[in-house]
This record gives C-alpha cells, structure tokens and sequence, in this order.
C-alpha cells in the first residue's frame, strides 16, 4: 500500500450518478479550514469501465485513505470490510470504509447523520408513525436512526417484499419497542403516518418524479429525503405545499460528512464555518 505525508489524505466517493455530488466539496474545504492536503476524487465504475470490487482494490492499494460509498454500493461495501460495531453490522450497509494496515474498517454515518439532521431540524419531537419508502443502504441507516430517535411505529416500503421484510427482521433483533410493518404499496403506508421519509433514489438528477403522490401526504407533519441533489425534490415539494416541516437530504449529507470526515482524520473541525463555507456554488 502506497504511504501519503503525513499531511495529505486522498479520499474518494463510489457511486453511480455522483457526477453532482457536493461531498469533494465539502472534504476538500474541511482540508482547508484544518491545514490539510486534501484529495477526494469521484470514483464511477461504469466510467472507469471497472467493476466495484476492482474500483475498491485500487483504492485501497494506491494511497487513499479512506472512501465514501454511494448508491448503489453501500450493502456490496459492507461485505469487503470488518465492521467493529454490532448496530452497522445489523444495518448491513457501509458507506464510510478506512484503509488500514490490517485491512479496511467499515463505517455507517447515515445513520449518526440522520438522527443529527433530524434533532436540529424538529429538535426533541418524537417521529411518531414513520412511512419510510426505500429499504435499500440509506434506507436501513435511517431506519435504525429512527429506532434511536424512538419512533413509534416504521412502516417499511419496498416493492420487494423479501427486501422490506429482511428489513423488518434486522430492526427486530434490536428488540426496541417501536413497532415495524411491511408495506409495498406507498400510499397505503402514508396512511395515517406522522413522517414520510423517501430512502429510495427516486428524484435525483437523471431518476426525477417522486415515490409518493402528493394527495397521500395530507394528514402527515414533516417529511424527509435522503436525495439532496437536486435539494428541492418533487417529494419536498409537495411536501411543502402540504404544509409539512421538511428536513433535507442536504441535512444527512452535511452530518454524514461531518462524522465521514472525524473517521476519516480524526482533526476537530468548526462545523458552522465550514457549513457557512460549502453554502455556496459547487466548484
């Protein structure tokens, strides 16, 4: 494995349609504000003409530090590292991986994210009856993060039933008293929820629409979605023109980077001036 100075970490992102990502964005600017040397490259497979598994081989032999992994990666990642701690192994999905020397360690900031994104936008309010379409790799983190939050019940959406019930299994076994249920149809599950989260890829560039019609929003209070380019999805959209609090996928991907980045350099960061500093155009 090739050794960076000690001042330079090369970091990366692998994904699909991460073209608009702002995560160089962010960890190159947290470089900046600390004094370090900071690389992040955006790592595409299909561009590269590489599979995942040879697109992480390269990074993890050719100096980097540490990699974010993206849709659709995230539970692939999980089986190529050791994961320490028993809540991300339940989740089954990485998406922060650091390369050390006795192998790669796998990470889930969505998780610690989510709940970070939640709390500064509805503070202590409970999340209450939560319709969370989507159960793939976010979609898991941010239903473990609703488990933490003390959600009352999470209504798992997923038009693969064995994907949403495998779902409903894992939060299971964390034996919390908040309630799970497996639905595939979208709007049956919007019935009667408090929060609406879309986990699912549906509205990013190049994947627009929404997962949920905006009539089977009325009833609920705030709505989430993880997809944060663009940040005004069709889903918030009509969210807001239903009258719920929105939180963002800007949010989780601010919060996510904040704990991606304390992983991979463990240098201290002031995360306002460096929210203030990324407010702006992508580079």
């Amino acid at each position: 494995m090739t050794i960076a100075p000690a001042n330079k970490v090369r970091l990366g992102l692998i994904g699909d349609n991460i073209t608009r990502s702002k995560s160089p964005r962010l960890h190159r600017t947290a470089g900046k504000l600390t004094g370090l040397d900071v690389t992040y490259d955006r790592l595409i497979p299909r561009d590269l003409a590489l599979t995942f598994d040879e697109v992480f081989e390269q990074a993890r032999t050719s100096g980097y530090r540490g990699i974010n992994v993206t849709y659709p990666y995230k539970e692939w990642a999980a089986g190529k590292v050791e994961v320490a701690d028993r809540l991300v192994r339940a989740i089954g999905a990485v998406n922060t991986v650091v390369f050390e020397a006795d192998g790669p360690k796998g990470f889930n900031t969505d998780y610690t994210g989510f709940m970070s994104a939640y709390r500064r936008v509805r503070g202590d309010a409970t999340p209450g009856t939560v319709c969370l379409i989507g159960t793939g790799g976010v979609g898991k983190a941010v239903a473990f993060g609703l488990l933490g939050l003390k959600a009352h019940t999470i209504r798992c959406v997923d038009l693969n039933p064995e994907k949403a019930g495998a779902l409903r299994n894992a939060l299971e076994s964390a034996e919390s008293s908040t309630r799970i249920e497996v639905f595939t149809d979208a709007a049956e599950a919007a019935q009667g929820a408090d929060g609406l989260i879309n986990c699912s890829p549906v509205g990013m560039i190049g994947l627009e629409g929404t997962p949920l019609p905006a009539p089977a929003m009325r009833g609920a209070t705030w709505a989430f979605d993880a997809v944060y380019t663009p940040v005004d999805t069709q889903f918030l959209m009509d969210a807001d023109a239903q009258g719920l609090t929105i939180i963002s996928g800007y949010e989780l991907f601010f919060s996510q980077g904040v704990d991606a980045w304390d992983i991979f350099t463990g240098t201290p960061l002031d995360t306002g001036i460096l929210r203030e500093a990324i407010s702006g155009e992508d580079e």
